[in-house]
């Protein structure tokens, strides 16, 4: 028998998710701008597509960033991806090595113990048939934990899961039904034959002890083949199109394709590849500080594929990067997000939050007036020469024990340096952009670029995260930017400063912009490292928690800032420091407000460190004498 109608169901959803998947590649091809066909077509050649295979292995059916994070959930997710991928290899190796001919039809091989009912009763096909049935068995079992996860979330290990639409649900449970189907089909046909291994072959004869096992089988062929089709049909509608379109954005980002500043096919891509694992909604402190669980990334993934309104959880966000480290299919969560902030007018709260934080600073306005620019009114500066700028930024001004801590450094060092903004300027233009006011803040970056510029300086030194993330990314200087904390380390290298170890036991809270944002990891604890007793914690680098002062949300109240600030403190704090250590202006500030725990810049113990000019004078005499005595 080479053909029965109930194949039907499967031929069809597996052709159309073929014909779908290529015509919808091609599209994306298509839209793509010029320059990124060229990057994807050099992709497929060299080192790219190597690179590109070994990922599609790794993470999307091994998935070894989540085995790292979570080994049950990893476990989950690699049992049933790995695992249908390995059943469908041998199963198409298995119908050509012991079919009737080679190169079958797909069903063939998926429907091959119905076709071929007495295989596997001895030698090499018993062998063959234990280990097909030990593929299964691994994939039932990430099913348990995948039907237990649904329903229980801490059975691996998570706090929350995504909620589903309905035709996910349909999608799920059509899934859910593909394999324990696919067992009690061939079990039947096993225990009719007399045949099967271990799993199917020994559940197969218990059933026909009490069943008729020869009807019962062919109603499970059914149910295996309407399952497989209902999930294929339904894949380009639900959040399971991120299994074909993962493989197409792998090649993409591996061929240098980045997400912009704007929608595009790449950022279309992205959207369609998250899975909605949840795992964002697990790495997210509003959701495990103060319980919102709806604004996630996953939620505004799925939103965007729907066509929905995202302007609500597009600013409702604290733009950590938390959810972008974890997210196993490595997204640029936080990038799509802007993009979404951009989309539309910005809105109302916003502006006026943003028109009054500017105005305190007596630096810039919102508005537009009779068609000219509200910068207008801005001098043209004309700054002195230096080697070294130092740009404060608003925070810091708000933060004067930073700034002063800093002018310290910078006149102990001896640098030919001019505090740029010392009697207040114009903001850097994160806060604009937060609020999707991108061509405002192009204005203040071309005001603050030929400011920089006229001063003829090789270095620009920061010490608010932000700042150096904007100066880094978005403006087009020929200057090094570097943070306060890598200037620092610079310093002491250099030995251009000396500083006393203070015996001080010191926790280190990476800010977001600093870490995640700009991969500014080692520098500030090496600098801690000169002067006090460095204590680690659980969650530092990557897994640094937000201080919740962050200027990119709006949305919650000060209460629910100040009770994911509480949190992390608490966190942090562990170990009773006697100091949290930080490298952001507005983290300090933030912290400074919910414990007790004294809260200090990384500046500001350096400049507490520092040995006076007298001991330092000194320690010099004492050195140079040394020096003559041992040339006499």
């Amino acid at each position: 028998m080479q053909f029965d109608p109930f194949v039907i169901p499967f031929n069809i959803g597996l052709y159309f998710i073929l014909i779908y998947s290529v015509v919808r590649s091609v599209i994306w091809f298509r839209d793509l701008s010029r320059p990124d066909k060229l990057r994807l077509q050099r992709g497929f050649f060299g080192t790219a597509f190597v690179q590109s295979l070994k990922e599609i292995f790794l993470e999307s059916l091994i998935h070894r960033k989540i085995l790292k994070t979570n080994f049950k959930l990893g476990y989950m997710h690699m049992s049933l991806a790995f695992g249908w991928f390995l059943l469908i290899l041998f199963g198409t190796i298995e119908a050509d090595i012991f079919g009737t001919k080679h190169l079958n039809a797909p069903y063939k091989a998926i429907f091959f113990r119905f076709f071929n009912p007495e295989h596997g009763g001895m030698g090499f096909e018993a062998v063959y048939g234990f280990f097909m049935d030990l593929i299964l068995a691994f994939i039932l079992s990430g099913l348990f934990l995948a039907v237990s996860k649904r329903f229980y979330s801490k059975v691996v290990g998570m706090r929350k899961t995504t909620r589903l639409k309905a035709t996910d649900k349909i999608a799920l449970i059509s899934l859910w039904l593909i394999f324990p189907s696919r067992l009690l089909a061939e079990s039947f046909t096993s225990g009719a034959h007399g045949n099967g291994s271990f799993l199917t072959g020994s559940l197969g004869s218990w059933l026909a002890t009490f069943l008729p096992a020869q009807q019962m089988a062919y109603p499970f062929w059914w149910l295996y083949s309407l399952s497989l089709g209902t999930f294929f049909i339904l894949l380009p509608i639900t959040r399971y199109m991120h299994i074909p379109t993962e493989l197409f954005l792998i090649f993409m980002r591996n061929s240098g394709i980045k997400t912009g500043d704007k929608s595009g096919t790449y950022s279309e891509v992205e959207t369609h590849s998250c899975s909605s694992c949840g795992i964002c909604i697990d790495a997210c402190q509003l959701n495990f500080s103060v319980g919102i669980t709806n604004i996630q990334s996953a939620y505004l993934m799925k939103a965007i594929r729907n066509n929905d309104d995202v302007s609500d959880i597009a600013h409702n966000c604290l733009m950590c990067g938390r959810c972008d480290l974890k997210c196993p299919v490595g997204i640029e969560l936080s990038p799509i997000r802007m993009i979404q902030r951009r989309a539309g007018e910005p809105e109302n709260d916003f502006r006026n939050i943003y028109k009054g934080y500017f105005r305190s600073r007596q630096s810039v306005a919102l508005e537009k007036t009779n068609g000219s620019s509200a910068y207008d009114f801005l001098p043209e500066n004309n700054p002195k020469k230096a080697d070294v700028l130092f740009f404060a930024g608003c925070m810091t001004h708000l933060t004067p024990t930073i700034k002063n801590s800093m002018i310290k450094i910078l006149e102990a060092s001896g640098v030919n340096y001019n505090f740029i903004d010392e009697q207040g300027g114009v903001c850097c233009g994160r806060p604009l952009m937060l609020a999707g006011q991108d061509k405002e803040a192009r204005e203040l970056i071309n005001y603050n670029s030929r400011m920089i510029w006229k001063s003829g300086a090789h270095t620009l030194v920061t010490s608010c995260p932000i700042c150096y993330k904007v100066f880094k990314e978005s403006y087009y200087l020929d200057v090094e930017v570097l943070h306060h904390t890598q200037f620092i380390k610079r310093m002491i290298d250099e030995g251009s400063i000396k500083m006393n170890f203070l015996h001080k036991k010191v926790v280190y809270h990476t800010p977001c912009d600093l870490g995640r944002g700009s991969g500014v990891y080692d520098e500030p604890k090496d600098v801690l490292k000169h002067v006090s007793r460095l204590e680690k914690s659980k969650f530092e680098d990557e897994n640094s928690l937000c201080c919740g002062g962050s200027l990119g949300n709006m949305k919650i109240s000060n209460q629910q800032k100040s009770k994911i600030a509480r949190d992390a403190a608490a966190e942090l704090t562990k170990g009773n420091p006697d100091i949290l250590a930080t490298a952001c202006p507005l983290c300090k500030k933030t912290f400074s407000a919910v414990t007790e725990t004294r809260v200090a810049d990384i500046s500001e113990i350096v400049a507490e460190a520092m040995m006076q000019p007298s001991v330092k004078k000194y320690i010099l005499k004492q050195v140079n004498s040394i020096k003559e005595l041992a040339n006499i």
